[in-house]
This record gives C-alpha cells, structure tokens and sequence, in this order.
C-alpha cells in the first residue's frame, strides 16, 4: 500500500467485515512521515467532526486522513474528489470500507482517476500454512480473529456475532 499512496491521491481498502482493513491501515500510518488523522465514521465524534466535512478535510490536506467505514457517508465522495482536484497530492486519503455496491458505484463515479482500489481477503491457505494447520483454516476459515481464537468457545461467540452483524447490517445495506 505504501507504494500506492505515493502514486495515486487516495487508495481504497475494500474487503469483508473483519479482514484486517483497519489493522492494516493503522499499520501503514504507523509507518507515515507525516502526521495522520483517523475517522471511524461509526462514531458519532468522529461524524461530529466532519459536519462541515470541506472545512475539515481541506484544513488537514497536508495530512494522511484515514476514512474507515465511508460508506456511511456517500456524500463525501464527491467532496473528496473537489478536494484532490484543488490540490493533488499523492497519498492523501486512505478509504476503507465493505465492497458494498453502493460504496464501489459511489467511488467509481466520483474520483475515477483519483483513486487505486485494494482488495484485502480473508488468510489464504497459502498465508497461514507455515502458522496454522490446514484442519483449523479449514474449520475457522480465513478471517483473522476467527483463525487466532485461543479456543474453540472464543472462536464460536465470535462467530455468532460476525453472522448477528452480517445478517442485521450487511445484508440490510445490500438490499434496502
């Protein structure tokens, strides 16, 4: 990804629920010479402060600014968009989010040209050979916390909430 943020102004990490889109993210702004800022648009603080979002993000454009859960906000893209035409610099935004339709056709519309799409997937068989046994991939499959549960009691509690989550908020996002 970092070579990505040197080419292009945003880049989008798009990928399931609980891949590691966040974790990633945070991992590259670790490693960021200049400062960051991260938004998780599921908190209202955070919403709060990108009530006059054009302000907000034209006053940090020397920063990196993290956008975890955007399609939340559809609007932004457009103002995004306005905001790296006035000032094109590479690596300016990171956008995570699902690879809900609405999220790909807001992005694709809005900053074609402006923008790398990242796909981030679930541990390949091939990723966690040398960590994980092939009888525990194949039983927990690939999403990270599920994979690395401690135990078998862990990893069924997190698994009930990913389906609750999927079933109450995905799903409803894909066909309401």
């Amino acid at each position: 990804m970092q070579d990505a943020l040197k080419s292009f102004p945003a880049v989008a990490v798009l990928g399931a629920r609980q891949v590691g889109k966040t974790t990633l993210a945070k991992e590259v702004a670790r490693q960021q010479k200049k400062a960051v800022i991260y938004l998780d648009l599921e908190n209202p603080i955070d919403r709060n402060k990108l009530h006059d979002s054009f302000t907000y993000l034209n006053d940090n454009k020397e920063k990196l600014i993290i956008i975890d859960e955007i399609q939340r906000m559809p609007n932004l893209f457009a103002e995004l968009r306005s905001l790296i035409d006035v000032y094109r610099k590479s690596g300016r935004f990171i956008l995570l989010g699902s690879a809900s339709p609405d999220l790909v056709k807001g992005v694709s519309e809005t900053l074609a040209g402006r923008i790398l799409y990242t796909y981030l997937h679930t541990v390949s068989f091939a990723e966690g050979y040398e960590k994980y046994s092939l009888n525990k991939q194949w039983m927990r499959g690939g999403f990270p916390e599920m994979l690395t549960s401690k135990n078998d009691l862990l990893f069924a509690q997190r698994t009930d909430t990913f389906i609750t989550t999927f079933i109450e908020r995905d799903l409803q996002n894909l066909f309401g």
